[in-house]
């Protein structure tokens, strides 16, 4: 008996630093996709330029330098940090011999293999098609082989290899069926809104403890590792607050700087469950030391849905890994836990009570015994403190919705 290991590809990161972002922070980044992706990362090369070569996107000395160290560590994939134009691409695979591609495709690449729903599946690949149809012309061999390596993955050789107007069709049935989808979705929240059903959605960072929040919450049993993009497809669990109410927890798909635009636009309908939500928890990890760029880029997500005015709550999460003194700036309400430990849970559902609006009212009711049936479903709709029978009849408090309080306004004592 033996068992064949599937050997990691050796994969170089390359960028070109324009001062346009933080060329540094952004490769690290990279470094981390190319490891979810299931790549042994080899180096990190950086070139400062004041714009990307049009031909090969870095100059001809620091391609010599690449080409030379992908012969010496038989490198068998080339990541650069932007987005390459199908020339490009095709001239950096003819010089260097080996493939290459770029961070929109490796996000991609990861989105494929991640991806459980029928909704999340469809728009992986629709995503996919509209960037692989300008780059089909010239590929030749790369699209001949099946697709098993990083970057290969997803819609599959028969769809990449099909000529252009096959493609375009497959686009416009994707479309269509997203939209359909989409309509369906739609529907789902104006029956939720119209129900009454108050939802908080959870946005935040990719690999900022997300699933492990929601999991924490609501036993939702969503896959939660240390990776980036653990989870891609959005969950719903019903959440029950310390004042009795129950709202819709809803997970999302995790942020990250540079999110390619056709990925913003192909999760749009995922997304817009954090623009129809009642109240926002942006997740954070505190111990990260970008941690105040990674709020800021879910602020400037939240605000291109229309969220501004959304009640919004900073969750810094793994707080047991920065230490007592904590500081963080952050955008609305804050509130430090830990979801791996449990800590801050008390608070954080006491934060989101305080944002929702008021719905429920605390009573104190006075029921005839005569008035059982009454009395029992006060106890099954509403959060019961204190009961007690006196001589003139059941004495209860209680939260109360206050559509219910209607129903026992004779009985009411206080409120």
């Amino acid at each position: 008996m033996y068992e064949n290991d599937k050997k990691k590809e050796k994969a170089l990161l390359v960028s070109v630093d324009t001062g346009e972002f933080d060329a540094e922070v952004s490769i690290d980044e990279l470094e981390e996709l190319a490891h979810t992706a299931g790549a042994e990362v080899a180096g990190k090369v950086i070139q400062k330029k004041e714009a990307p070569e049009k031909a090969t996107f870095v100059g001809v000395g620091k391609l010599a330098e690449i080409i030379s160290f992908c012969d010496s560590m038989e490198v068998d994939l080339l990541i650069f940090d932007s987005e390459l134009s199908p020339s490009q691409q095709r001239n950096l695979e003819k010089l260097t011999h080996v493939r290459v591609i770029d961070r929109t495709m490796l996000i991609l690449d990861i989105f494929a293999a991640r991806a459980r729903t029928a909704e999340g599946k469809l728009q992986v690949e629709l995503a996919q098609l509209k960037y692989s149809l300008p780059r089909l012309a010239g590929q030749g061999t790369a699209l001949s082989r099946l697709g098993g390596e990083i970057g290969t993955r997803g819609p599959g050789e028969t769809k990449l290899e099909s000529d252009k107007r096959h493609i375009r069709r497959r686009i416009q049935k994707l479309e269509e069926e997203l939209k359909a989808l989409e309509k369906r979705r739609s529907q789902m929240r104006k029956r939720r809104s119209k129900d009454g059903v108050q939802t908080v959605a959870i946005v935040g960072y990719t690999n900022a403890g997300k699933s492990t929040l929601m999991n924490a919450l609501t036993d939702a049993g969503v896959l939660a590792e240390n990776k980036l993009f653990a989870t891609l497809d959005p969950t719903s669990r019903a959440l029950t607050l310390p004042d009795g109410r129950q709202v819709m927890l809803i997970d999302t798909v995790g942020l990250i700087r540079r999110l390619p635009h056709k990925l913003v636009e192909a999760f749009k309908s995922t997304l817009e469950e954090a623009a129809d939500a009642t109240v926002i928890l942006n997740v954070c990890d505190a111990s990260d030391e970008h941690a105040s760029e990674h709020l800021e880029v879910t602020k400037n997500l939240l605000a291109e849905l229309g969220c501004e005015d959304k009640p919004i709550i900073s969750v810094m999460n793994k707080c047991d890994l920065v230490g007592d003194i904590y500081s963080m700036p952050a955008f609305g309400r804050t509130v430090l836990i830990s979801a791996l430990e449990g800590k801050g849970f008390d608070e954080l559902l006491n934060a989101i009570q305080k944002e929702l609006p008021p719905t429920r009212r605390r009573a104190e009711l006075l029921i005839p015994f005569s008035a059982g049936a009454e009395a029992a479903r006060l106890r099954r709709e509403s959060a019961v403190e204190e009961e007690e029978y006196r001589p003139e009849g059941l004495y209860i408090r209680a939260v109360v919705d206050i559509a219910l309080l209607d129903a026992y306004k004779d009985w009411i004592i206080e409120s």
